[in-house]
């Protein structure tokens, strides 16, 4: 075991600017690790301590947990972790790297900007929902890259970490009430009863994965005009392990405990449109739980520090703490399902107005938005902004394609989450058929039918760039003949802005 003075050389070797050829040193400091931030680079060494739950208490040990960092990150940030490094000793001196007796391990990594991680670009209010979905595909690339685990372990992990809080919360009553504590402990744990069958046949799909586990604004960057998801969880792999959708979760949490409902709305559907995985719809009903979680185990972790925290500065921690748990217990417990449709000829703004209702319908964090236009190309197996040849579009391919579209809106609130399908709905027989989705389905269904005269719908196709909808100009002029039949959705003005047409829309919904 190395004792603290010669980890002590060490930390002053990486501290001095003379190491990196006289480069700024800065150096951050957690209870396990230290970094040093110098030029372009960052150099992380592990503190010689040992814990409960870690141990790095050796020169191996310390180098066994650097080498699991690297493993754990690399799904999601490849680029960022360039290796290990050794500290060596040579003529009575220590070295950064090269020949020489080993006495300690660095991990080098690419620096970025401390500036750009995402709780400040959420604080400054740079989070949009461009950058949003961005994230979101990030974090879906990288879950197709994270290896597999055993589902059983982290199974069991999921009551393990339950009962730790009812613990938890328990012994301090000031701040979690003892009430709130004990229903939210017996849902959470009923919840589980009723979702283990679903969360085992998950992981036999091989969708319980070795995670970031740890998937919090803190832990993300901005680099190079990029999302990167660094700093994964690395010390317990059940920890760090879970089905996919609890490794969103977190960040999902997150984004809504800040208030970023757009976002959080925004992280989810783009995460499931990249994944393109059906069987992800029927583990939208484990999603409160997962979420709930997520806050109940950060107002855990929070309210820890605030222990050991002073005055101003422990009573601005402990309200966070409370604001976790009061968001856990409003999770746990999500509102009933509704089933929206958002019709209207190509150009009305159809897409505009669902993305835009989204995440106003509950339950958190909102509806999951169903688009005629990414279905389609789903269908023929092609990138959403690829364009489709005509045999895509004859009767036959769009009789599929609202079967296909009503089947997952059903599937989605027989989850217990909400859906919106965004599709022309030009035909009586269209319209039937998703409503018929909610009737069996006992959930509310409520239908809007957007208008808009021609010529501003022709000034809208033409003016999209990027986008899913193949529609054009003369696509837009020859539905100018459709027979529509008796529309019986609510009729909604869309020739405005798109803030009226939302506006207007969830007037209607109230």
């Amino acid at each position: 075991m190395i004792d603290p003075a010669s980890q002590q050389a060490a930390f002053d070797l990486l501290a001095h600017p003379s190491t990196y050829g006289g480069a700024k040193v800065t150096r951050m400091d957690t209870h396990a690790a230290a970094v040093f931030l110098a030029g372009d680079r960052a150099y992380k060494i592990k503190r010689a301590v040992k814990f409960p739950f870690l141990d790095f208490s050796t020169v191996p040990l310390r180098k066994a947990a650097l080498e699991a960092e690297i493993e754990a990150n690399r799904p999601f940030a490849p680029d960022l972790y360039l290796g290990l490094v050794p500290i060596v000793r040579r003529n009575s001196g220590l070295f950064l790297g090269g020949a020489g007796e080993t006495v300690d391990w660095v991990l080098k990594m690419r620096r970025f900007d401390e500036t750009q991680t995402f709780d400040h670009l959420a604080a400054a209010g740079r989070i949009d929902v461009d950058l949003a979905a961005a994230l979101a595909r990030a974090v879906a690339t990288a879950h197709t890259r994270a290896p597999i685990v055993d589902a059983k372990m982290w199974i069991a992990a999921v009551g393990e970490y339950i009962a730790q809080n009812d613990v938890a919360f328990r012994e301090m009553p000031d701040l979690f009430p003892a009430r709130d504590t004990a229903s939210l402990t017996e849902e959470s744990n009923e919840a589980l009863a009723r979702l283990r069958p679903l969360l085992q046949a998950r992981g036999a799909q091989g969708l319980v994965r070795r995670g970031h586990g740890d998937l919090h604004l803190g832990n993300i960057a901005l680099i190079d005009g990029a999302p990167v998801p660094f700093d994964a969880l690395e010390f317990d792999p059940i920890v760090a392990a879970g089905d996919v959708l609890y490794d969103l979760a977190f960040l999902l949490m997150d984004l809504v405990e800040r208030g970023l409902a757009a976002q959080a709305n925004a992280v989810l559907n783009t995460y499931f449109i990249a994944s393109r995985r059906a069987e992800d719809i029927e583990a939208l009903a484990a999603l409160p739980l997962f979420l709930s979680l997520r806050a109940a185990i950060r107002a855990k972790v929070t309210a820890s520090k605030g222990e050991h925290a002073d005055g101003a500065k422990r009573d601005t921690i402990f309200k966070e703490a409370k604001a976790y748990f009061a968001l856990a217990c409003r999770l746990i417990t999500p509102r009933p399902p509704v089933l929206i449709a958002v019709g209207g000829l190509s150009g009305t703004g159809k897409s505009v107005l669902a993305r835009g209702l989204a995440p106003y319908i509950m339950p958190e964090p909102g509806a999951l938005v169903l688009r005629s236009d990414i279905e389609r190309k789903a269908m023929f197996g092609v990138a959403e902004t690829d364009k489709l040849p005509p045999e895509a579009y004859t009767p036959e391919v769009a009789q599929r394609l609202y079967h296909t579209l009503t089947d997952k809106a059903g599937r989605v609130v027989a989850a217990g989450h909400s859906a919106i399908v965004d599709a022309v709905f030009s035909k009586p027989a269209e319209r039937a058929l998703v409503e018929q989705a909610a009737r069996d389905r006992h959930v509310a269904f409520h239908g809007l039918f957007l208008d808009a005269d021609l010529a501003t719908r022709i000034a809208r196709v033409g003016g999209r760039v990027n986008d899913a909808s193949d529609a054009d100009t003369k696509i837009a002029q020859s539905q100018e003949d459709y027979d529509l039949g008796n529309v019986e959705w609510h009729q909604v003005d869309a020739s405005g802005t798109p803030e009226q047409t939302l506006h207007t829309a969830r007037v209607l919904l109230r």
